[in-house]
């Protein structure tokens, strides 16, 4: 069946009609910040401490927009008789948010999770090589990373605090045994000398 001749016209029409009775709502941004989903991709925010300078994230950058560099210290055996260990330390971590496409992929591919979406996006710069932030900003913009969703009910605890949890309950019973032995070595609360003198000062 043949469209009817001005049915366009009349759709278009109606949607213009529609939308002239609706109320218009404006954001007062910057006085009002915005209501941003919780998988905004802002910028990207480093977690130094689990940095191991694989360069893994900038070798799978497709814009080679991650600059890293790094230096090796040897740190002495951990056992008598061992032997040394040299390490990588971090001396530059930056990222040109002029080349970045916000991709994700660094932050797939770091297999330490050291790298996280932030939902900042307030980093306006009036010169574009003022976009290449260094590891000191990319360190601020951590705190403004959201906590990771709840997992389901039955879901497994995730390895890491499993083994943090068991961690810090060991060291709590131990400290726990050790408070036990020492208020036993000091004996009874009746032998002790400062108990005594007091008792005796009190006659």
């Amino acid at each position: 069946m043949p469209p009817i001749p001005g049915s366009g016209l009349a759709k278009g029409l109606a949607v213009t009609l529609r939308t002239m009775t609706k109320r218009t709502v404006t954001a007062q941004y910057p006085d009002v910040q915005p209501e941003l989903p919780p998988r905004t991709r802002g910028v990207i925010g480093l977690f130094e401490e689990n940095c191991t300078v694989c360069m893994l994230c900038a070798r799978e950058c497709p814009d080679w927009c991650i600059y890293i560099d790094s230096h090796k210290e040897t740190t002495p055996p951990a056992t008598p008789g061992g032997r040394e260990r040299s390490r990588n330390v971090l001396d530059r971590f930056a990222i040109d948010f002029a080349l970045c496409m916000y991709c994700g992929i660094c932050i797939e591919v770091c297999p330490f999770d050291a790298l996280f979406w932030s939902p900042e996006f307030e980093y306006a710069e009036t010169d574009i090589h003022e976009l290449t932030h260094e590891r000191d900003k990319l360190r601020e913009w951590m705190w403004t990373v959201p906590e990771p969703p709840a997992l389901d009910p039955g879901a497994e605890e995730p390895k890491e605090i499993a083994a943090a949890r068991r961690t810090a309950d060991k060291l709590r019973a131990q400290e726990v045994r050790e408070a036990r032995e020492a208020q036993e070595a000091q004996g009874p609360a009746e032998d002790r000398p400062d108990r005594a003198a007091g008792q005796e000062g009190q006659e």
